[in-house]
């Protein structure tokens, strides 16, 4: 495929925070979309101006050289992994560095239903995430549960946007998203790639506290849903030293996690999680 023929003004399709979208007009992936990663980083400015990268914020402030091409071989490992396992995704090839080829696919998401109504707006698209141990937000929204505690691969699912809204899945069906026999069939398939990448890291020693995916229907064919956008370590959750104790949660936890409270406002760490630079050089060596 000729990148420069396709990675034109005239193909751009949309911009993200960390990626690019272009149409392919032809040749062998004629119809396809090509994902060009960025070496864009998010995170904020400190008092002096100066950007602190931080994959937990939405807005970008600068660029990371080489992040793009590390984060495009990151989700390819983990694209071809669960191909391997028979997981539908969006996924066709790795084309350079930092270009991948995808099948065109509509996020899930609802239409505006009453613009002219001030407030309304369309519901653009959705995250799911899955919970293994009682951390981040899950614990923020349940402190009566033990910090760290396992969980049963709780499934949720997440409106996305500026901020993020946890949404209940009697919600999704009753305003319409999804039918009920989807919102099952999502439930398993989220736990099924969520297994995937839990024994995949378990095979290193490592423990996935939780995760964060996108899905969509395929626009050709059936319209099936399946995996897209990627598999990120920024949207990973991962720990080394996990041992599961008597209790239910992790038998480190005593040293590793730590809490704070201010008025409502609830904060939690695990000193032994490995930041997203540690996660790709683990599966990019």
């Amino acid at each position: 495929m000729e990148l420069d023929r396709v990675l034109t003004k005239e193909n751009f399709v949309s911009s993200g925070k960390s990626k690019e979208i272009y149409r392919i007009p032809e040749g062998e992936y004629k119809g396809k979309y090509a994902f060009v990663f960025t070496d864009r980083g998010t995170g904020y400015f400190d008092r002096e101006g100066r950007p602190v990268f931080d994959p937990g914020y939405d807005d970008v402030v600068g660029e990371i050289p080489g992040k793009g091409a590390i984060a495009c071989k990151f989700a390819t490992y983990f694209f071809r992994l669960l191909a391997k396992r028979k997981v539908p995704t969006h996924y066709i090839a790795t084309v350079a560095d930092n270009v991948m080829v995808v099948e065109p696919a509509r996020p899930i998401g609802m239409p505006e239903q009453a613009p002219e109504f001030a407030g309304s707006a369309p519901l653009l698209n959705l995250e799911w995430t899955w919970r293994n141990s009682a951390m981040g937000s899950f614990w923020r929204r349940y402190p009566f549960v033990r910090p760290c505690a396992d969980l049963p691969q709780v499934i949720e699912a997440w409106t996305k946007g500026k901020t993020d809204k946890l949404i209940t899945f009697e919600s999704l069906s009753g305003a319409g998203v999804m039918s009920e026999e989807e919102i099952a069939y999502v439930k398993e398939f989220v736990k099924k790639i969520a297994s995937v990448i839990y024994e995949e890291f378990a095979a290193r020693g490592l423990h996935v506290l939780d995760g964060k995916i996108e899905l969509g229907r395929l626009e050709g064919g059936d319209g099936r849903i399946v995996l897209i956008d990627e598999i990120s370590p920024d949207v990973l959750r991962v720990c080394k030293g996990y041992r599961r104790g008597d209790d239910g949660s992790c038998a480190e936890a005593g040293n590793c996690i730590r809490t704070s409270v201010s008025g409502d406002d609830r904060k939690i760490s695990a000193r032994n999680q490995l930041p997203a630079s540690e996660l790709e050089k683990i599966f990019l060596m």
